[in-house]
Parts: C-alpha cells; sequence; structure tokens
C-alpha cells in the first residue's frame, strides 16, 4: 500500500520522450519510478519498540542490514521474505503483481523483503526491497530504470542520495545501487501531514540508504560507458544505462546517455559500450544503414548524422555519432525540450547546431587514446551550450 501510494510519478513518467534513452516497450531500462508493495504489515510501532530489535533471518543477506539506524531498528514482529536462488519461495511467488516482469528483465535472481519501525512509537516504517540481478551493469540498469523514470531536470525528479555506489531519494522513497545489488527503500506513516513525512522521509531513507550501501558487496563504479560521459552540464541522477537498443536503435549494444542543461540549453550525450575498434567499427555500420544517414567528414575516425524518434507522435531527434578507435560518442537534442517547445516550427530554437554536436564529438573523441583497447576515454571535455541552427 505505501508504495503504490507514494510513488505518484509510476505511470504518467512511463511517456514516449523516456523511450529515447530506454527505447521500446520490451527493453528492460524504459525508466519507471513504481516501487513494488511493501512486506507484509507489522503492528503498529510503540515507543521502545526498538529496545530488542528484530533479526533478518536470511544467512546469505542478514549481513547488509543494520540492526538499528537512527531511531529505527528491523521489525521484531516482522518477517524477512526471501524469494529466488538460496531462498524459501519462488521467483514467481513474489506478490508484485505484474511489476515482477520488470525485474525478470533485468535478471533478477534474488529478492528480500523486510521493514524497519520507528522505535520511538511515531509510527514511521520504512520498508527494504533488495534485489539481486544478474550481473553489475544490469543492477545499474535497474536502478537508472527506476531513478530517470521522467525528466531528471524536473523539479519533482528525485535527488541524489550520497550513498556507496549511487543513491536517489525523492519524497518517501530512495534507492541504492551498488554491485549486483538495487535496494529500494520506501517510507510511509499515515500519522503524518504531507510535510512531516517529506521531513522524516529525507531523515530516515538517507541514513538507512548509506549503511545498506556500505555494507553492500560489489564495485561502486557503474560501466566505464557511463563514466566516459562528459561531467560539466550534467544534470544530478542524469543518466539512463541502456542494456540494449538505445535511442531505439538496435544491434549497436549498451550504453550510457547523459542528459544535460546548461544556461537553459538542453542536450543529451550517448557513450557506447564498445571495448574494442571491431566492436565500433560495428556499432557504425549499423548506423550507417539507417534511412536517412548522412557521413560526417573529418570527424574522429567516422562519423554520421541520423534522425531518430521513440514514435511517430514524438518528436523528431538529430544524433551525430562518432568514433575514434574503439570509443564511440553521440551527441543529439533532448526529446524534453522538443516536447516543451510544441508545434515543429518552434523546436528550432532549442534544438543543437550541427556546428556544435560536431564540435562535442571531435572534443570527445579527441579524448580517447590512440589504442582501440580501451572504451573509457577522459571525460573532461565540456559540451557546447549554444542551440540555435
Amino acid at each position: 500500500m505505501a508504495f503504490a501510494r507514494l510513488a505518484v510519478l509510476a505511470t504518467a513518467s512511463i511517456s514516449a520522450s523516456l523511450l529515447l534513452g530506454c527505447p521500446s516497450k520490451d527493453d528492460s531500462t524504459q525508466g519507471g519510478d513504481k516501487p513494488p508493495p511493501p512486506p507484509t504489515v507489522s503492528s503498529a510501532a510503540k515507543a521502545s519498540a526498538c529496545a530488542a530489535p528484530g533479526d533478518v533471518k536470511d544467512t546469505v543477506s542478514a549481513a547488509f542490514f543494520p540492526k538499528t539506524t537512527l531511531a529505527y531498528c528491523i521489525d521484531p514482529q516482522g518477517e524477512t521474505k526471501t524469494y529466488g536462488d538460496r531462498a524459501k519461495q519462488l521467483i514467481a511467488d513474489v506478490p508484485f503483481d505484474g511489476d515482477i516482469e520488470v525485474y525478470k528483465r533485468f535478471g533478477l535472481k534474488r529478492l528480500v523483503t523486510l521493514r524497519y519501525i520507528d522505535g520511538g512509537g511515531k509510527g514511521g516504517t520504512a520498508d527494504v526491497v533488495l534485489s539481486e540481478l544478474s550481473d553489475e551493469p544490469a543492477a545499474y540498469g535497474f536502478y537508472t530504470f527506476r531513478v530517470v523514470s521522467g525528466d531528471p531536470a524536473d523539479k519533482s525528479a528525485p535527488r541524489v542520495l550520497a550513498a556507496k555506489g549511487r543513491g536517489a531519494i525523492g519524497t518517501g522513497r530512495g534507492y541504492v545501487w551498488r554491485g549486483k545489488y538495487l535496494v529500494e527503500l520506501q517510507y510511509n506513516n499515515e500519522q503524518e501531514s504531507p510535510d512531516a513525512l517529506a521531513k522524516s522521509s529525507e531523515a530516515i531513507l538517507t541514513a538507512l540508504g548509506k549503511d545498506i550501501g556500505e555494507k553492500l558487496p560489489g564495485g561502486a563504479e557503474p560501466p566505464s560507458a557511463v563514466l566516459a560521459l562528459p561531467k560539466p552540464g550534467l544534470l544530478p541522477n542524469g543518466i539512463v544505462w541502456a542494456q540494449k537498443e538505445p535511442y531505439g536503435i538496435g544491434n549497436v549494444g549498451a550504453g550510457a546517455i547523459g542528459y544535460y542543461a546548461d544556461g537553459g540549453k538542453r542536450w543529451r550525450v550517448l557513450s557506447l559500450a564498445t571495448t574494442d575498434a571491431e566492436q565500433g567499427k560495428d556499432a557504425m555500420k549499423t548506423l550507417r544503414g539507417r534511412p536517412g544517414a548522412l557521413p560526417i567528414p573529418s570527424v574522429g575516425d567516422e562519423a554520421v548524422h541520423l534522425t531518430v524518434s521513440a514514435s511517430k507522435d514524438a518528436p523528431k531527434v538529430e544524433l551525430y555519432v562518432g568514433r575514434k578507435a574503439g570509443v564511440v560518442f553521440g551527441v543529439s537534442d533532448e526529446e524534453y525540450a522538443l516536447s516543451a517547445a510544441g508545434a515543429p516550427d518552434k523546436q528550432a530554437a532549442v534544438r543543437i547546431a550541427k556546428d556544435d554536436a560536431v564540435s562535442q564529438l571531435k572534443s570527445l573523441l579527441s579524448a580517447a587514446p590512440p589504442s582501440s583497447s580501451s572504451s573509457t576515454p577522459s571525460p573532461s571535455a565540456a559540451p557546447s551550450s549554444s542551440a540555435k541552427k
């Protein structure tokens, strides 16, 4: 009940505009800030309820969860539920209705649910869903799926939660990624006003997210293609990891898409997860073969300009992609800005100019190493903020 009630952007934010970053309805990177329902409801917390904190009766994950955080503790009357590998129940038994299919697309191997309660008797609860996914990139992709459920420049978008790995927090909800794990946190308190709930949830979910993030095993850095994205202008939490079909384009592999803003201008940057020159050449061959694709001279080893669209009703986005050795970058319009502009004749003012896009590509590719063995060039090149043709 708590998850569904507070995840207000769940349905509305899964729009056609996000599909450019994470394309088809079958692609596991189409964003959605819709956490699952909470674990079994326990009795209301009473004062001194944390005098004897509960235990996580799961030998696989028990070390990941602190017994107490701030005034909260593991619910002494609650139950830790486990599903999947080395668990009491099957993945098919997870009570998340249709949402479990999303978890499966990211390679769900194991899922744990539990609850923390406010030992001060103020009625607060913090539900935790821990998912173990198939590998670290899949888990990071699931994290970006949850966090980037709409325009990351929107005031209602989740903020950064400084946890080990990556973290994000919004009113009543939070997310932490590390290694092969995604942690989903949900705060609820039926005794609080909306303002009080926002303040309380910020405190406990931040603390709990940090504590769990420190205890989780695995790497704390996302895929190298993510780290290769330029930093200047990158919006907080403004990265989507597309496991397949970035910008709706098949046969180019996985990639990171960064969302940028500077001086009122918007754009996106694509960083493909190519690891050598042959993979880069294959990706560019696919791009050159798309209808209307045009070569761009004197950019890296090769470059191409094409137009992409999430759907027949979505704006057409200009995408400029270049390669140097095994490194492939792209620069494009920001579809959210195009959609906000409305009519095509008004979109020209918010499009990125071809000269600016080409300049960005040259800067990004110039930082690429001469060898084809690396896919992590320096992200120091700053995109231009000009957006007039």
